[in-house]
């Protein structure tokens, strides 16, 4: 099975998963920029757009559970319920790694910006937090400041390549 994702302990702090959530974290993260950087020209309003993201990562998601049920039920031979159960609470950063970029969505209309603008502040904050992520990774993993530094620059590089993609679709 991959890493169990946060604990009940750290749930409380972290509710989402976004600091302990991980690989998940970054997963939900990643397929949010792509969902704005491909649907800020599809989409008529802010609204359609974050719909869009919540159901794109909701599919992920539910990929990610069944991937892992199937994975632990056939690899380590858990009874598929228990692998499920514990599918579903390592994948939840998945889904909290959404909210982010919705909430920078909303704020962003609601401070006046068309959804085109609020589009291009959802995908820089996300490109932000992949930078951050990546960060403290690299200090969290022990890398000195330079490391870490060079951590940060991969994650940001995943994230420009994403907004890459928006210019080239567009």
């Amino acid at each position: 099975m991959s890493s169990p994702g946060p604990t009940r302990g750290s749930a409380r702090r972290d509710p989402l998963g976004l600091v302990s959530g991980g690989q998940g974290a970054i997963t939900g993260t990643v397929v949010s920029a792509a969902v704005i950087a491909y649907g800020a020209d599809h989409f008529d309003t802010t609204a359609q757009l974050c719909a869009a993201i919540v159901g794109t990562v909701v599919v992920y998601w539910l990929a990610h559970v069944h991937a892992e049920t199937l994975g632990s039920s056939l690899t380590h031979r858990h009874h598929p319920v228990a692998a499920l159960r514990h599918a579903m609470l390592a994948s939840m950063p998945i889904l909290g790694a959404s909210v982010v970029p919705v909430l920078v969505l909303v704020v962003s209309m609601l401070g006046g910006a068309d959804p085109k603008a609020s589009a291009w502040i959802a995908l820089i904050a996300t490109i932000g937090l992949l930078t951050a992520y990546s960060y403290v990774a690299g200090a969290r993993g022990g890398l000195e400041l330079g490391g870490r530094i060079a951590s940060a620059a991969a994650g940001a590089g995943i994230g420009i390549l994403v907004a890459l993609l928006k210019v080239a679709l567009h």
